[in-house]
């Protein structure tokens, strides 16, 4: 029976059936039956779901939260429940927001795989059956006709014209014909597997007749299925700076707070007194903000990715993105439209070129860069007329886009007589076909008989080797003249010309025929040569763009294709990709080892003819070196490399369930350009957690100084427990997320990607931090030594402590929206949120100064309207620092 290694492709159709044990006439239901518990049902298996509750509960396994947790409990215990309330709210917030985001995310994924499975035609008892197709068993045989779903891996054992479609497995961009001769060749990779069909592919023109080989996880789709699912993913940069920034916050907290209390206990205050304030101390240090910011910043930015076309399956894979250094990309469908387009023409011995791209009629004619009539070419729109003829695509328009409906060749051919003003249908019948002789394998070439005004003719469409060794003449400015050995070599130099330009050329021929002749071998012989067509599957005309951007932002595309090399290489330097780097083949790669491929694999842009163990081996590479991949693509082949990479993005449109699995983001639009988007979005909410620690941490650092300054100098505490929460809950609540929601910085995309190994904590940042922090300590410290050295009361130099520390985070607020940037240079208004969060700063200070029962409670009293300037004064010195500090550092960088 079966061997899963059995090479089926080198085997003959006799053999094949021998070693399934089956026939021409298929199986039995007894044979069925017996199969099914063998081999099992011929469906993909997929990993058992998460539980809803463990994917609830594993938002809250971190360290940084569990110490939140743990602080909120000690407030709670010692009567402090307002603050203990508000870390319970923020942690649930962070928590839920992961939690429905990422559950969303799954059943989206869930909705696009309950697609209803295809049903088959299979042999059973001898009679054609349709039956669903998880009931295919190797052995069955299955019989195909064009528009069908490849149910199951099968062996060809007839093929009649047959063509499939396989992009969305190998990346060929043009369907291939199949054939049902054994090939000799042990090594061939699946792509030139011709006389094999694959699970998930589909029929595009002709029928067959196959035995299924594989079924479920043992075809092709179902190996890459069990790559996927073995596939680990690795925590994203983020993920692993704030694991690691968490635990060294938590442990520095605990550790401060114990210490100062000791300092405190031995200065002889209160040993309950010095732990609470050592609790709330903790509480201040740690930023229990940090995991509401983080994921309010992400899931806003999910938002703004809904709106440009992009579904983020889970909340860390927008600043994955941010991060990226390297995008491998798929050709088919991702950088290219997956639609044939003709862009040059020969005939009469002039090159014409053809504007437009996709199956849209929108275009013009141009010869030697001048725009034409292609009515006023009589031999160009002959042409065409013939291309019409000798076609059985469709060309039609739906809900306002054109589709077709056939070869994509085909398809190129009727929408450029389109595009010359041809009506294909009335076209078609006034001059229907009246006999053809059908394409296949072995003639290259299909062709058709029509009744013309002129009388009966044979049209012939083909490959240009065959077509132009069965031509006698040429027509010639409307003439039909010798196809000399001069015209015919310049026929052959212009159709390999166009393939070194990575088109696909067809040539087209006719003859005049007997008024009663019908389909024989001699309409094909002797024909008059019309002309050629070279077409190619264009790329999407905002991916240049997109390129661009990617390569402004240092950022390095790689085409990974399981294309033709040509065609590859073609593409990649008409879109930018390629610029002097190299491009190796599948089998090239074959004979490397995995240090081999590390050599060359960031100096190569393209690989061309790849499997899917190929990309596995390319993005392993590329990430073992230190990148940061990204992974784009749509087709099955697409799908273990997604999950392996950092970030894998599959195609929403035309991507396949399983690639939409394996992705952490799907383009709805299957635009390679919203990833763009994506980058940005990854680099501004990543700039703006940065902006949030640079300025709680400076903020905290200046409350730290100035308590431990207070401590030492054997001056009053400058903030008792309950002021040190007021302070956190206002500073790391409405202003640190008001920063995290900070709009997206002017040239963000001119910057280079950051560096991995540097943190999220960089030295540019912890000099800010340790700067600014310093400088907090220093301005606060300094009012309160002025209050007690003027006479002012120790409640009322507190009191003024207190406020100025408020007023100085408040201005290193602003101060933080930029670091590079003068508050001057940005629009003041364009966050709102943190306009708002100051001014409620600001009223819930002043309050607490005013009302007598919260003035009690704060242990405040209220200040003169002097007092408040100099107030005012003192903590804009913070801004005014960082402004010189600013401009210093931008004119060092343009320098």
């Amino acid at each position: 029976m079966t061997n899963r290694k059995t090479l089926w492709h080198t085997l003959s159709s006799d053999d094949t059936l021998k070693t399934l044990d089956s026939s021409s006439e298929g199986l039995t239901s007894k044979e069925v039956e017996e199969r099914i518990l063998q081999y099992g049902r011929n469906e993909i298996e997929t990993k058992e779901k998460t539980p809803w509750w463990k994917l609830l509960l594993d938002q809250f396994i971190d360290l940084l939260i569990i110490i939140l947790i743990v602080a909120a409990v000690i407030s709670a215990l010692i009567g402090q429940m307002v603050e203990a309330i508000a870390i319970i709210i923020i942690v649930i917030l962070a928590g839920v927001l992961g939690f429905i985001q990422e559950f969303q995310a799954g059943k989206a994924i869930e909705s696009l795989q309950k697609m209803a499975a295809p049903n088959a035609t299979a042999l059973r008892n001898g009679i054609e059956t349709i039956i669903p197709a998880s009931e295919l068993v190797p052995g069955d045989i299955i019989i195909l006709a064009t528009g069908d779903k490849i149910p199951a891996d099968s062996r060809i054992i007839e093929a009649k014209n047959l063509k499939i479609d396989e992009a969305a497995l190998t990346g060929e961009s043009l369907p291939v014909e199949k054939i049902s001769k054994l090939i000799d060749d042990d090594e061939a990779p699946i792509g030139d597997r011709v006389n094999l069909l694959f699970k998930g592919t589909s029929v595009t023109y002709g029928r067959g007749k196959a035995v299924v080989v594989s079924t479920g996880m043992e075809t092709e789709l179902g190996k890459i299925a069990k790559m996927i699912q073995t596939t680990e993913n690795r925590k994203t940069p983020l993920q692993a700076n704030l694991d690691e920034l968490g635990k060294k916050i938590g442990i520095f907290a605990i550790i401060l707070a114990a210490l100062m209390s000791v300092v405190g206990i031995l200065r002889g205050y209160e040993f309950v007194e010095m732990f609470v304030w050592g609790v709330a101390l903790a509480v201040a240090v740690i930023p229990e903000a940090l995991p509401a910011v983080v994921t309010i910043s992400i899931a806003l930015g999910v938002r703004r990715m809904v709106k440009r076309k992009a579904l983020i399956r889970k909340l860390p894979a927008v600043e994955t993105l941010g991060s990226t250094n390297i995008i491998c990309s798929d050709k088919t469908g991702t950088l290219t439209q997956d639609q044939m387009t003709i862009r040059k023409i020969w005939v009469s011995d002039k090159i014409f070129d053809v504007s437009g791209s996709g199956y849209s009629p929108d275009g013009e004619f141009s010869l030697n860069g001048s725009s034409l009539d292609p009515q006023n070419e009589k031999d160009l729109m002959k042409l065409l007329q013939m291309g019409t003829l000798c076609n059985d695509t469709v060309l039609k328009k739906e809900d306002g886009k054109w589709e077709i409906l056939g070869d994509p060749t085909e398809g190129s051919i009727a929408v450029t007589a389109k595009k010359a003003g041809i009506n294909i249908d009335e076209y078609k019948n006034q001059f229907p076909r009246i006999d053809e002789i059908p394409f296949s394998s072995e003639s290259k070439r299909m062709s058709t008989i029509h009744d013309m005004d002129g009388g009966r003719y044979s049209y012939s469409k083909g490959a240009p080797e065959v077509i132009i060794e069965s031509c006698s003449k040429v027509i010639i400015n409307e003439q039909e003249v010798d196809f000399t050995d001069e015209m015919r070599n310049k026929v052959l130099l212009s159709s390999e010309q166009m393939s070194t330009e990575a088109l696909r050329v067809l040539a087209l021929g006719y003859k005049k025929i007997g008024s009663d002749e019908n389909a024989s071998p001699d309409i094909e012989k002797n024909l008059v040569f019309a002309g050629l067509f070279g077409m190619i599957d264009p790329p999407r005309p905002e991916v240049r763009d997109a390129i661009k951007l990617c390569e402004h932002a240092g950022i390095k595309p790689i085409m990974i294709t399981g294309d033709h090399q040509v065609t590859a290489v073609a593409v990649a330097k008409e879109l930018g990709i390629m610029k002097g780097g190299k491009s190796i083949s599948g089998r090239e790669l074959e004979r490397m080892t995995d240090e081999e491929l590390d050599v060359i694999s960031e100096t190569t842009e393209v690989y061309a003819r790849i499997s899917p163990e190929h990309k596995m081996r390319i993005v392993t590479s590329l990430m073992n070196k230190g990148n940061i991949v990204a992974m784009t693509g749509d087709g099955v082949n697409d799908a273990p490399s997604l999950k392996k990479a950092d970030i894998g993005v599959a195609m929403g449109i035309k991507g396949t369930d399983v690639s939409r699995e394996a992705a952490d983001m799907i383009l709805t639009d299957d635009n390679f350009a919203s990833i763009v988007s994506a980058i940005e979005e990854g680099r501004s909410i990543f700039e703006n957690i940065r902006k949030y620690l640079v300025y709680l941490l400076s903020g905290n650092l200046g409350t730290i100084i100035a308590m431990i300054v207070a401590l030492f100098a054997a001056l009053p505490i400058p903030l008792i427990a309950v002021q040190i929460l007021f302070i956190n809950f206002l500073m790391d609540g409405l202003i640190a997320i008001a920063l995290g929601v900070e709009p997206s910085e002017a040239g963000i995309m001119e910057k280079q990607p950051r560096k991995v190994e540097e943190g999220i904590l960089n030295k540019k940042m912890l000099t800010m931090i340790l700067g600014i922090g310093v400088w907090i300590g220093i301005v606060t410290i300094a009012i309160f030594i002025w209050a007690l050295e003027s006479g002012a009361s120790e409640k009322e130099a507190v009191t003024i402590f207190f406020v100025t520390l408020i007023l100085a985070r408040l201005f290193n607020g602003i101060n933080c929206r930029s670091f590079e940037h003068s508050i001057f240079q940005m629009n003041f208004l364009s966050n709102k949120s943190l306009i708002g969060g100051i001014i409620l700063s600001l009223i819930s200070t002043f309050l607490v100064l005013q009302i007598p029962v919260l003035k009690k409670a704060f242990h405040t009293l209220m200040l003169s309207g002097a007092q408040w300037l100099i107030m005012f004064g003192v903590a804009s010195l913070v801004w005014i620092m960082f402004e010189i500090w600013k401009a210093i550092t931008r004119k060092s960088a343009s320098a």
